[in-house]
């Protein structure tokens, strides 16, 4: 690692470290690269990540990425309205299916949580969200891994709103990984070829 934090890689681009220290480097790099830190809108794909980030909970991001299309063929594609109809039937067959994790508790969360956001009116769980986003200006830029916290003020916030609402596995570190994932914070470190194309896609 050099000094500014970042790895750079045998293509000559620097990136963060994460993104480069797994055996399955190859598909780490593409989402460092594509989709990390990249804003992401609209209530399905943000029920999606706040699902997967919730299943990461106490495993690595790898295990969920590696796994994602079996969660999307399972979930329905994270359809909220058509996950919120799923029934008893269809949890004894995700407890079933090997392409995906099959923790009894977190299964039984994705889909109440399903159900609390039909709650909701279109567009209320995208803007709650985002509503959470810190100012980008008053942000630091970090240089090192060690710069970034694994909970902040927004996030924690954003955690017991979310709570307060009846969602379930929306901790203040699951809700500020589901932040850095979807674009609400950036977090590429400052050297990272990936952070300007993130912080343009914000501002744009």
């Amino acid at each position: 690692m050099s000094t500014s934090g970042v790895v750079t890689a045998p293509d000559g681009i620097p990136r963060c470290p994460w993104g480069m220290e797994s055996e399955q480097m190859a598909d780490y790099r593409a989402y460092h690269d594509t989709e990390w830190g990249l804003p992401v809108h609209g209530d399905d794909a943000l029920f999606e990540r706040m699902s997967l980030e919730a299943f990461q909970s106490g495993l690595s991001w790898i295990t969920i990425l590696r796994r994602r299309p079996g969660f999307r063929a399972a979930f329905a594609g994270f359809e909220i309205a058509a996950v919120a109809r799923f029934t008893d039937e269809d949890a004894a067959r995700l407890l079933a299916d090997p392409g995906i994790i099959r923790n009894r508790l977190k299964i039984a969360a994705t889909i109440h949580n399903a159900k609390v956001a039909t709650a909701l009116a279109p567009g209320e769980l995208d803007a709650l969200i985002w509503s959470y986003a810190p100012d980008r200006a008053g942000r630091p830029v970090p240089r090192t891994v060690g710069d970034v916290q694994p909970v902040t003020p927004e996030s924690t916030a954003l955690a017991k709103d979310l709570k307060k609402r009846g969602f379930r596995f929306v901790g203040p570190t699951t809700a500020y990984a589901m932040m850095q994932a979807c674009g609400l914070v950036n977090d590429h470190l400052a050297d990272c070829h990936a952070r300007t194309t993130a912080e343009a896609a914000a501002t744009g």
